[in-house]
């Protein structure tokens, strides 16, 4: 039996997983972003239609075939708005990366100055910032890497891809989106159980997102809950007014 008065050892002294508890998640590969944001929309998009066109007494056929289609635009538009948007964020980084670059060349010691002058200004002495400004402007590489993440918040090698980006936000919606479809696609005609089954698959998708952050996963599936059927609530009245099924 162990005495518990005995000294530990340096190895009891450590912290068990140590290395393990201060692992990061992957904030910068692009694809998080587009594919929470994807099945948001994918989600409230589709339920606010179905909500929209049901509460205007349309058929349970006519509901699929506008699920369907507000899937398809939706998912293509989604998909193609993120390849654009991160790939014109690349592009204007590549670009000011560029200019730093010619910069570093044609006049170090003014940028060895400059970042120095960041680091004095965070607390470092003054003298060891010039010094450590100086050593790593003898490396072009490791210089514009640390004037990219001083100056412009960015790391060069740590760019999204507009692939994944797109790929993941076109996945993404059109799974959110099929969701309040299933029911109909299993024969229901009822638009309160697609809602429900929307409602449902709200709540997952936001509860599932506090895996990535420090909120409390019922938190976060209330509020994504609470606004989406904000979004359905909105759009039923307003089929519900027009009265969709005496038009034609």
């Amino acid at each position: 039996m162990t005495d518990p008065f005995q000294p530990l050892s340096h190895a009891d002294d450590a912290p068990p997983a140590a290395e393990d508890s201060h692992h990061h998640a992957d904030v910068s590969g692009g694809w998080l972003r587009p594919a929470v944001f994807g099945a948001m929309d994918g989600l409230v998009t589709n339920i606010a239609l179905i909500a929209g066109v049901g509460g205007g007494g349309v058929s349970a056929h006519n509901v699929i075939l506008t699920g369907f289609a507000g899937l398809v635009a939706g998912a293509i538009s989604m998909g193609l708005g993120e390849y654009t948007s991160v790939r014109t964020q690349n592009d204007q980084v590549a670009f000011e990366l560029a200019k730093e670059r010619r910069e570093l060349e044609r006049n170090p010691e003014a940028e060895a100055e400059e970042l120095a002058g960041m680091w004095i200004e965070r607390g470092l002495p003054a003298d060891l910032a010039r010094q450590v400004a100086i050593a790593v402007g003898r490396n072009p590489d490791e210089a514009l890497r640390l004037h990219a993440q001083e100056e412009l918040g960015v790391n060069p090698a740590e760019q999204p891809s507009p692939w994944v980006a797109a790929l993941s936000s076109f996945l993404c919606f059109s799974g959110g989106a099929l969701v309040p479809l299933l029911p109909y696609l299993a024969g229901a005609s009822q638009l309160w159980l697609a809602l429900i089954v929307g409602g449902v698959g709200l709540f997952v998708a936001g509860a599932l997102t506090a895996r990535f952050t420090n909120r409390k996963w019922y938190l976060s599936g209330l509020r994504q809950l609470v606004l989406g059927l904000a979004a359905a609530g909105a759009t039923f009245g307003i089929g519900r007014a027009i009265g969709i099924s005496g038009i034609g």
